[in-house]
Parts: C-alpha cells; sequence; structure tokens
C-alpha cells in the first residue's frame, strides 16, 4: 500500500491537473528540463574526470620526462667532464712531449755546433788556447777535464797546438791533454782574481776578465792569431743535465773518466812531511757553513785524528774564492802545509800532499773528489744538503769507472759515532777502501 505521503502527492496532482490541465505539461517539461541538465552535468562531470585524468597523465608523462631528462643530464656532464679531463691530460701529454722534443732539440743543436766547433779546430793547424779555468775544482775535474779528454779522443788535433790556461799549478792535471800549461797567477793577483770571479763562477760565456787573460797569454807565447777552447761550449753541452732536462748519457757521451797522473812536481816542497798522515782540509761552504756546531765537530774530528796519526791541514792563506779554512789549535802531531804554498803553486803542493797521505778528511767538495782521483780514499762531511745530489752521483760514477779509491760523504747530523769510530780504529783501517 502506498504510503500517506505518496498518496497525498499523487492527489495533489491530480487536483492540480483537473484545475489546470496545462500543468501537468509544464512539469512534464520541466523534468525534461530537469533531466536534459542532470545529463549536461554528468557529462560535464564525466568530462572533468576525463580531463583530470589526462591532466594526471600528461603531470606524470612530464614528471618522467623530467627524470630521464635529468638522469640525461647527469650523464652528459659526467661524459662532458670524462672529456674535459681526457683532453686536459692529452694537453699535458701533448705539452710535456712538445717540451721534451724542444729540449731534445736544443741538445741536438748543442751538440752539432760543438763538434762543427771542434771540427773546424781540427781542420787548421793554428794554436788552441784551452781555457782559462776560474771555476770551482769541483767542475774542473767532473766535468771539464773529462770533457777534454773527450775531444782529445775524438778529434784529430795534435797535443802540441793546446796551451792549457789554469790556476794554482795544476799542469800535472792536464798531462794526458796537454803538455803546455800557463799559470794563470802570473797574469793576475789573488786579490784581482777573486774579485774578477765572485759573482761569476760559471763560465757561461767569454767575459772581460778571460779575455785579459786569454790575450796577456797570446802575447807571452808569440801567438797572433789562436782558437779558443773555451770552458762556455762544455757548459752549454751539459746544461740540460745538470738542469735535469737530459740523462746521464749526455756526460757517458761527451767526457772521459781517468785517474790524475803523478808527476810528483812538488815533493821538495814537502820533504818535511811525516812518513805517515792523514791529509784534511774542512773550510767553510754552503753545505757546511760556518757555525759553533761545525766548528765543534771539526775540530773533535781533528783531534780524534791526531790521536792515531800525524795531520797535515790542507789549510791556505791565499784566498781566491769564498771558502775560509777551520784551524784547530796548535798541536804537535797537526801540521799545515800552507807555508809552502804560493798562488801559483798552492793547488799542486795541495795534490801532492794529498797524493801521500794515506786518507783525505774534510769538507765535502772538490778536495773529495780530488783524493780518489790520486788513489788515496776520502771521506767527507757536510750539514746542509745544499749541493745537487746528481753532482755527487756523477763523482760517484767516475770514481767506479777509474776505480781504486773511494769517497764516503756523511751528514755531520750522523758523524759523531764515525768521528769517535776514527779515532778508536787501529791507523790501517782508515785507510781501507770504502764506497
Amino acid at each position: 500500500m502506498p504510503s500517506p505521503q505518496k498518496t497525498a502527492h499523487n492527489w495533489l496532482a491530480r487536483l492540480g491537473r483537473a484545475l489546470n490541465p496545462e500543468a501537468g505539461q509544464s512539469l512534464e517539461r520541466l523534468q525534461e528540463v530537469q533531466a536534459s541538465l542532470d545529463r549536461w552535468h554528468r557529462a560535464r562531470a564525466a568530462d572533468a574526470d576525463d580531463h583530470e585524468r589526462r591532466m594526471r597523465a600528461l603531470e606524470h608523462a612530464v614528471d618522467s620526462l623530467m627524470r630521464d631528462t635529468a638522469g640525461a643530464h647527469r650523464d652528459l656532464v659526467r661524459d662532458v667532464a670524462k672529456l674535459r679531463r681526457l683532453a686536459a691530460r692529452n694537453r699535458d701529454d701533448l705539452v710535456r712531449v712538445s717540451r721534451l722534443a724542444a729540449v731534445e732539440r736544443r741538445g741536438l743543436d748543442v751538440e752539432r755546433r760543438t763538434v762543427d766547433h771542434l771540427s773546424r779546430l781540427a781542420r787548421t793547424r793554428l794554436p788552441i788556447l784551452v781555457g782559462p779555468w776560474t771555476g770551482e775544482v769541483g767542475f774542473e775535474l767532473l766535468y771539464w777535464i773529462p770533457f777534454l779528454r773527450w775531444v782529445r779522443d775524438a778529434f784529430p788535433i795534435d797535443p802540441d797546438r793546446l796551451v792549457v790556461l789554469s790556476r794554482g799549478g795544476v799542469g800535472a792535471w792536464y798531462e794526458d791533454i796537454s803538455r803546455h800549461y800557463e799559470e794563470l797567477f802570473d797574469f793576475t793577483s789573488p786579490d784581482e782574481f777573486r774579485h774578477a770571479t765572485e759573482q761569476r763562477r760559471k763560465q757561461q760565456r767569454i767575459g772581460a776578465f778571460d779575455r785579459r787573460l786569454l790575450k796577456a797569454v797570446a802575447r807571452r807565447r808569440g801567438f797572433h792569431q789562436v782558437h779558443l777552447l773555451h770552458p762556455a761550449l762544455m757548459y752549454a753541452l751539459f746544461k740540460a743535465f745538470w738542469r735535469y732536462d737530459a740523462t746521464i748519457k749526455r756526460l757517458d757521451e761527451f767526457a772521459r773518466f781517468r785517474p790524475l797522473a803523478d808527476s810528483s812536481s812538488s815533493h821538495v816542497a814537502v820533504d818535511a812531511l811525516p812518513a805517515d798522515y792523514i791529509a784534511v782540509r774542512f773550510y767553510f761552504s754552503d753545505c757546511f757553513p760556518d757555525t759553533p756546531e761545525n766548528r765543534q765537530f771539526a775540530a773533535r774530528l781533528i783531534t780524534a785524528l791526531s790521536a792515531r796519526t800525524h795531520v797535515v791541514l790542507l789549510n791556505n792563506d791565499i784566498l781566491v774564492d769564498d771558502h775560509r779554512d777551520f784551524s784547530p789549535g796548535p798541536d804537535t802531531r797537526i801540521r799545515v802545509a800552507s807555508a809552502h804554498m804560493q798562488p801559483a803553486t798552492n793547488l799542486a803542493v795541495q795534490t801532492d800532499v794529498i797524493r801521500r797521505a794515506r786518507a783525505f778528511v774534510g769538507t765535502y767538495g772538490g778536495y773529495s773528489y780530488l783524493a780518489p782521483l790520486c788513489g788515496v780514499n776520502a771521506i767527507a762531511f757536510h750539514s746542509r744538503q745544499s749541493f745537487k745530489q746528481h753532482h755527487l752521483e756523477v763523482a760517484q760514477r767516475m770514481l767506479r769507472r777509474v776505480g781504486g779509491a773511494g769517497l764516503v760523504v756523511v751528514d755531520t747530523a750522523h758523524g759523531d759515532a764515525l768521528a769517535d769510530a776514527l779515532g778508536g780504529l787501529a791507523p790501517a783501517a782508515v785507510s781501507s777502501t770504502v764506497e
């Protein structure tokens, strides 16, 4: 049974149609309009839902694209960074190869100019002035004299054409190069020599002092026209090696290492020396500066040596460079060779004193090379490694080839034990060969 409310509604509808027959039609039209509106709203709602789905799909696609793009961007950035690193390495490699090629090219140019110059000298008959050498003893022994030996071996130059110019009476050092020697201190004083060379010890060019000495020697010899074999040629050839731009091969090709000849030219001057002694020369330098510690170290070592045997100091009162000798206090077993030295003979006297010694002890430098080249073992000290290591390596290489005596280089920081040991060793132990 219909509910009372529905019954009332139906009754009122019939009453309305009876009173107004057109009302029913209006109501139907209203219902149709309402239905149309409902359909329209449902359609719009469906469209809105579809639009929202499409928008969500589009947003999802955009998000996915952004993620893919970001990943691709990261990959691209990584690849670009990798390419940049590779390009930088390639650029560095190219720069390095280019630099090495330039160094090699310059080295070959220097070698060619050296050989061309020496070939021209060999083709003539004019006298050749060799030097003047005004530099350090170490470079003279390690590089200049071995270079000149190579020149003699490689080119057919009559040794009588060669006149060597050096200082200190070292003609015997050059005996296998030429028997003609000119002493520079015959043409200059120690003070003038020191003043002229203190600012330029490496003779990389022919200076005014060199020219004056060359002219003086040419006048004495009566030479009106000469050729010149100057140390600048050797410096140009070995510069790449000293700068670590060339290997030891450069030295092997253009140097010949041999022991120094024994001329004993100044034995008369040193005949008063003991029959058995150790030669000592401690001088202050960049690697052995004048400090209280170094003075104490040298004094202790000399005292220890003199307790076992005689000591002859090679101290030189002739100041031709910036090296200053250390002198200990008076001791009856310590003698000084400086009284026998003159400017024109000081290196000759020191060479002979070293050659007759049981061993050499002193500052690391040229004299520590001189002793083994004379067949005498050497122990050399430094307190600061201001020297280039490859000079020492060249010295050890030279002495291995020469054979015989050896060189030991010791930092004073580790030398106290050695100094104490030397004072207590038997004399024969000091002369044992050490490498």
